[in-house]
């Protein structure tokens, strides 16, 4: 799969990214709309037409000429509009999918510190909503915004054409109006841009609790998620009377000046009719054109409102969202050959946080094929040192090198697809028992991903389900008990079957039969691949080739078992701890 590409991080230059993209649709409907807006505004035109050639007779050829000039236009004014119409309908759903799809490969290639730091269902709300603002704009450019300009212009010209004084009044009045409806409603965007990062943020907290409502229930919490969510709400709702009161504000000022100048052109055109300046058919024009270029106006301003309404909610997606990546491939990426998985850390230094450091000069080397598990206390970097090798993170020293390749000079794509992981905590899809085993190699057969269920112990329990391996497992897998889920996730590595294979307490939600069974399902799959072991519970590692003891970041011992436990250090010290096979407490343990 290539890269995501990128996309523009400013409004007008994606919105046109788009409008290239889908131009075969784009182009058309807009010379659609433009048609049939020329269509109604020259309908009045033709209507004064008719006008001056009814007195002449009812069988003459001028008024023939008339009546079939209206009657086009109006056929083709409905024609044309329907035809644009119809390419809307068409453009619309493809277009906005387009927009969704970039926006969510880009997404993809964020790293674990950006994802993180947002919430899940913000950033899927940005992403919804920035795709929906594509649709939204350009439907407001070309079908209110460009019509109602096209309208002033030619009306105004028509206007001027019939009476010069009462077209250039109207014409100006239009600019003055337009000009200071553009400045306000530009002015309005902060307000925008704030109530859509709310409700952006409301999305996200709502979601979060969703996800945690037995959480909720289990420690009998729920009013305190009400008023959790209470709070998200009263800053959104805050966020959006604020935006609500400037635009309103901006609406009455609006319709006063619309309301006078309306008055004051139906006295001017009266007045020039009685006075014998122009005739009965050029008073019905300039009526005509002048309401409509009144109106026009008065609802392109009320448009400007919605345009950067809708710039603001995009604005605030891709200041969100297209963000640089913090992990690139590099350019000259390859997809190196992992014949044996030997892995080097060469003067590896990290921080999460610049000034405190997590790894300093950190040097080890794993031999091809060599199981070897990491132990030491919760933030002793056991965890660091596997996200690292996933290049979760990019390292600020060093190198860390798998046969012999930079990690950095991979793809990433393809570096994942050298390392199977089977995390504390699997996170499954809400899709079906096969689908998820089947994610370790998607074109996996039936059978292929039966036997890899039957190698994790899962196939017994999938069996016993009403629907089999066609059960969904709910949401992060909430209808599976957490020995299920392991028991998938084991499937799903041993399907994937990576020369590198790390195990992150992967057996630590087994009873002590199932862990038993799936422990020597585990050696057997470890044989020929690079092991990382990553236990609390050492009597779950002892049978390694060799043991890495993490203490502040530094590797303080490494050996065998038998070796380690026969110093005076920290290994044997947690060995001798142990209640039950787990580490005791960090704080006693210090003691």
């Amino acid at each position: 799969m290539p890269p995501p590409s990128a996309l523009p991080s400013q409004p007008l230059p994606f919105l046109l990214h788009f409008m290239r993209r889908h131009a075969a649709l784009f182009v058309p409907m807009a010379l659609c709309e433009t048609l049939h807006t020329l269509c109604a505004i020259l309908g009045p035109y033709a209507l004064a037409g008719l006008l001056r050639a009814a007195p002449l007779g009812t069988d003459t050829p001028a008024l023939h000429r008339a009546a079939l000039g209206f009657a086009v236009l109006a056929v083709a004014e409905i024609g044309l509009g329907r035809a644009a119409g119809a390419l809307q309908l068409r453009l619309a759903p493809v277009q906005r999918q387009s927009a969704l799809r970039a926006l969510y490969a880009w997404l993809q290639g964020h790293s674990q510190r950006f994802l993180s730091s947002n919430f899940a269902g913000a950033l899927a709300h940005r992403v919804g909503e920035t795709a929906l603002s594509v649709n939204q704009i350009m439907s407001a450019i070309l079908f209110d915004l460009w019509p109602v300009v096209l309208t002033l212009t030619v009306s105004t010209a028509l206007l001027l054409r019939t009476h010069p004084g009462l077209g250039a009044a109207l014409g100006c009045w239009s600019v003055a109006f337009l000009t200071v409806s553009w400045w306000l409603a530009k002015s309005s965007q902060s307000f925008t841009l704030r109530a859509a990062a709310t409700r952006a943020e409301t999305t996200g907290v709502l979601v979060d609790s969703v996800s945690h409502l037995s959480s909720a229930q289990l420690f009998a919490q729920q009013s305190h998620e009400r008023a959790v969510l209470g709070q998200a709400l009263a800053r959104e709702l805050g966020a959006i009377r604020a935006s609500n009161r400037y635009t309103e504000r901006i609406r009455w000022s609006q319709a006063i000046a619309f309301a006078l100048l309306k008055l004051g052109t139906l006295g001017y055109a009266l007045h020039l009719w009685h006075t014998a300046q122009i005739g009965l058919p050029d008073v019905v024009l300039v009526l005509t054109l002048g309401m409509l270029i009144l109106n026009e106006a008065r609802n392109l301003g009320r448009r400007f409102l919605e345009l950067f309404e809708y710039i603001g909610n995009l604005n605030n997606g891709l200041r969100t969202l297209l963000v640089p990546h913090d992990i690139v491939d590099a350019p000259d990426a390859q997809d190196w050959a992992v014949p044996a998985g030997a892995l080097s850390f060469r003067a590896v230094g990290f921080a999460y946080q610049p000034g405190r450091p997590v790894f300093h000069n950190l040097n080890v080397e794993i031999a091809g094929g060599q199981r070897v598990g990491l132990v030491g206390f919760s933030g002793s970097g056991k965890s660091t040192f596997i996200n690292l090798l996933l290049r979760q993170y990019d390292i600020t020293d060093g190198a860390i090198l798998i046969d012999g390749h930079d990690i950095r000079s991979f793809r990433q794509d393809h570096l994942h697809r050298q390392v199977g992981l089977i995390p504390q905590d699997p996170s499954l899809f809400h899709r079906s028992l096969g689908d998820n085993i089947r994610y370790g190699q998607l074109h996996a057969s039936d059978a292929q991903v039966r036997a890899a269920a039957q190698r994790a112990h899962a196939d017994g329990f999938i069996q016993h389900l009403r629907e089999g391996y066609a059960a969904l497992v709910g949401e992060r897998g909430v209808k599976l008990s957490g020995g299920q889920r392991q028991r998938v996730a084991i499937a799903r590595a041993l399907l994937k079957d990576a020369p590198v294979l790390v195990l992150d307490e992967a057996t630590s939600s087994l009873d002590s039969i199932t862990e038993r069974a799936i422990q020597e399902t585990l050696n057997q799959g470890m044989r020929g691949k690079t092991v990382i072991v990553i236990a609390h519970r050492l009597s779950t590692v002892a049978h390694l080739d060799r043991l890495l003891v993490f203490d502040a970041g530094q590797i303080v011992q490494d050996g065998s078992h038998a070796e380690l436990i026969a110093q005076a250090g920290l290994y044997q010290r947690l060995w001798r701890m142990q209640a039950d096979g787990f580490l005791g407490d960090v704080a006693a343990a210090m003691d």
